[in-house]
């Protein structure tokens, strides 16, 4: 699985995507990270300063990124993958909520996926029209950028891919989990209070633990 993200903040996803278990599965080559900055599509002036956002039509505060620049960055990375399976995805607030079956359908479907990652008070809508692009929400409420939730849908679609998690077990979605976990010590002391394990999961009773995984899911 390739990602292809368009930001004109790239190393933002430095610490996230080479740490842990991204990390692992860059370096095991089970996914493959590209960056695509819009600024580097614009013709630098003397002053050498590429804006890649301008006032928006009707009026309003804040700036609005520009669609060209975006497009052209979207389209350096269409060519790097001709013939594959490709999805685009722009973030929107109001769009269709992002979802552990949508990053499963997505790693069966395609393998490119192209995160478009907006500032500002957002992209000029016509990029929508002109790449044909999927648009997601990763939740009600606003950010200040679109590479946040493009760190997410990494996240939760290469924890699909074989490998990466180690186990197919290791996905909670495939598995009963609880919204409750618990390690040692068996017996947390704490302010001369004694918080002890669930008894059943210290059994051996794997019929009741998962019982009990169920009611606390």
């Amino acid at each position: 699985m390739r990602f292809h993200i368009i930001t004109i903040f790239p190393e933002i996803f430095d610490s996230y995507l080479n740490e842990s278990i991204l990390g692992r599965a860059l370096k095991n080559k089970l996914i493959e990270v590209r960056f695509y900055n819009p600024r580097d599509f614009i013709k630098a002036p003397k002053n050498n300063y590429r804006p890649v956002d301008d006032k928006p039509y009707g009026g309003g505060p804040g700036m609005v990124m520009r669609a060209e620049p975006v497009v052209h960055a979207v389209n350096k990375a269409l060519n790097t993958v001709k013939g594959k399976k490709v999805l685009i995805i722009n973030f929107i607030p109001s769009a269709e909520k992002f979802t552990t079956a949508s990053a499963k359908n997505i790693f069966k479907k395609y393998t490119d996926i192209i995160l478009i990652c907006g500032r500002y008070e957002g992209i000029d809508a016509r990029i929508d029209k002109i790449l044909k692009t999927k648009k997601f929400s990763i939740g009600d409420y606003v950010l200040t950028g679109g590479e946040l939730p493009a760190m997410v849908l990494i996240d939760s679609i290469s924890r699909q891919i074989p490998g990466v998690l180690g186990k197919y077990e290791s996905l909670e979605e495939e598995r009963v989990s609880s919204s409750e976990v618990y390690t040692r010590p068996e017996v947390l002391k704490y302010k001369n209070k004694n918080y002890r394990v669930p008894k059943v999961l210290l059994s051996g009773n794997h019929k009741l633990i998962e019982e009990w995984k169920k009611k606390s899911s």
